[in-house]
């Protein structure tokens, strides 16, 4: 049962603590120990000397940071393999135009008007997934067009965009460095994620 805290103090202390242990799980390393953590910040508070030196501090920071960073390059090399047999197999259909840059699309229906510039702001309705179809993002869902300029988004969009007229909806395939690369966007898109789009170009704003 968690413990009541009623004094400002006390709930202030325990928030300061809270936040730190999201801190910590946002971002953990395997094998950390929160009770070794709470004896750090006991004894870094009440000043009293470290009980690791500060070479093994610095040694095991550099040993930790190596293992993320190891394990991090594995991930990233599974997914990179998985967006890139996606494609491949993707570019075999008949349908499927790839034009040079990587980008891959299909036209799910024809439109007859005008074509957006780089510089116009266009109005898109839009359904974002990942290749496994997980939903990250769509206006479909929220019932309301998004507002853009077509200069102003990934490369795969702003590419794509300018070969469409007003009524055209495509589904694109979008590699990974015409998207969000190694960065990523948020919780929902990782690092050197393919991303597939059903885009509608409802009208040329200005």
């Amino acid at each position: 049962m968690s413990k009541t805290y009623t004094t400002t103090e006390e709930r202030a202390s325990y928030g300061i603590g809270h936040q730190m242990g999201q801190q910590l799980a946002s971002n953990p390393f395997e094998g950390l120990d929160v009770s070794i953590v709470m004896e750090g910040v006991k004894h870094g508070f009440e000043g009293e000397a470290p009980s690791v030196s500060n070479d093994d501090l610095r040694a095991a920071f550099m040993e930790i940071q190596s293992r993320m960073e190891a394990a991090k390059q594995e991930q990233s090399a599974g997914v990179i393999e998985a967006g890139e047999a996606f494609l491949s197999e993707n570019a075999k259909k008949e349908s499927v135009t790839v034009t040079e840059s990587g980008l891959q699309y299909e036209v799910v229906n024809k439109g007859d008007g005008a074509t957006p510039s780089a510089e116009a702001t266009v109005r898109v309705h839009y359904h974002g997934t990942l290749i496994d179809g997980t939903v990250f993002d769509s206006s479909y869902d929220r019932g309301e067009p998004a507002e853009f300029p077509v200069n102003g988004v990934i490369k795969g969009w702003t590419e794509a965009l300018q070969l469409m007229s007003v009524g055209d909806k495509l589904r694109l395939v979008i590699p990974h460095d015409l998207a969000y690369g190694e960065r990523g966007a948020g919780g929902a898109i990782g690092p050197y994620n393919t991303l597939v789009f059903d885009v509608e170009l409802l009208d040329i704003l200005g």
